[in-house]
């Protein structure tokens, strides 16, 4: 029998310790595990548990899984042994009651939320982050309609960094495993460094929904995340360039990666302005889109940035040249 006043034995940095009744928590390394884990503690968020069925306590967990439990210990989940609510019973703060499971050892005993479906796994962790203010846009999310769970991304039991995914090495190779494709787009010749590990997907997009299409971070007035590096090309001009305006910067250019230098969406930067700016009488969609009105065939007009040099927007010509 436990003696009184003293909760389970659990493991912290790689060694067992014994953690008082009275015991506060320490400080959290990561904002996932502040939130969740103090809201566990501060709202007495209880676990979904069915009629009858009782609680075994953590030490019975770490008797069968002890591998387990040793990298648990360097967890931010793992101070909720500490919480005033799941102390001795951290485990089924999420697995929900353990005991008839533990006397039988079959997986049907046990809830499993990275087995249980997206939803009902989902369900489980937002009960303590379903407050942070990251999961306002999920429910709209490319994730969320995919039925994409948690556990795809998060790795429960497993160290800080694959947690909380802290480092944009460990958030570029969970990203990449499913989204193979966009990922091979940052070979071609220009691109962004995420292969490097300069910079990481989520500086771009907001894996539990963003403000715009693709899940894509936003800056102030819902302008593209773009601008939070890109900021000279931000404005306001008084003579804009529509497309940017209306369509973002992703209709010229491809953050994946290009043949182009510029990143341009086209090799060329001419084959991309006379997808609008065509020989053709100019259309009204946009206030008028100015035709070409010079002779394509000329070398001269092979590239046309370096006349209209201000393709962002300009302070002091329409046409775009200074």
């Amino acid at each position: 029998m436990r003696p009184r006043g003293i909760s389970m034995l659990f493991l912290k940095a790689g060694s067992w310790a014994q953690v008082g009744l009275g015991s506060r928590l320490g400080r959290v390394p990561a904002a996932l595990a502040a939130a969740g884990v103090g809201l566990i503690s501060a709202l007495g968020i209880t676990a979904q548990a069915p009629a009858g069925a009782q609680y075994a306590g953590s030490e019975s967990c770490v008797a069968c899984h002890e591998e387990l439990a040793k990298a648990f210990g360097r967890n931010p989940h793992q101070r909720l042994e500490t919480s005033r609510l799941w102390q001795g019973k951290s485990c089924e703060s999420c697995h929900g009651p353990g005991l008839k499971h533990s006397e039988s050892g079959a997986a049907g005993d046990i809830k499993n939320p990275a087995k249980a479906g997206a939803a009902e796994g989902e369900a489980i962790c937002l009960r303590c982050h379903g407050g942070q203010p990251s999961q306002a846009n999920r429910p709209r999310s490319g994730h969320a309609r995919s039925q994409v769970a948690c556990t795809a991304c998060h790795t429960v039991h497993r160290q800080t960094e694959q947690l909380v995914l802290n480092s944009a090495e460990v958030v570029n190779r969970v990203c990449a495993s499913c989204h193979a494709a966009e990922w091979a787009q940052f070979q071609r010749p220009h691109a962004h460094r995420l292969p490097q590990g300069a910079m990481s997907c989520a500086d771009c997009h907001d894996p539990h929904g963003g403000g715009r299409s693709r899940s894509l971070r936003t800056v102030a007035g819902n302008e593209p995340g773009c601008f939070r590096c890109h900021g000279d090309k931000r404005g306001p001009f008084p003579f804009e360039h529509a497309p940017l305006r209306l369509e973002g910067c992703g209709v010229c250019h491809e953050p994946h990666g290009s043949a182009n230098p510029r990143m341009l969406v086209r090799a060329e930067v001419r084959f991309l302005c006379l997808e609008c700016h065509s020989n053709l009488a100019a259309r009204p969609a946009l206030g008028g889109i100015p035709p070409a009105l010079h002779d394509l065939r000329s070398p001269r007009y092979r590239n046309c940035t370096v006349c209209h040099s201000k393709i962002h927007g300009s302070f002091v010509e329409r046409g775009l040249k200074r």
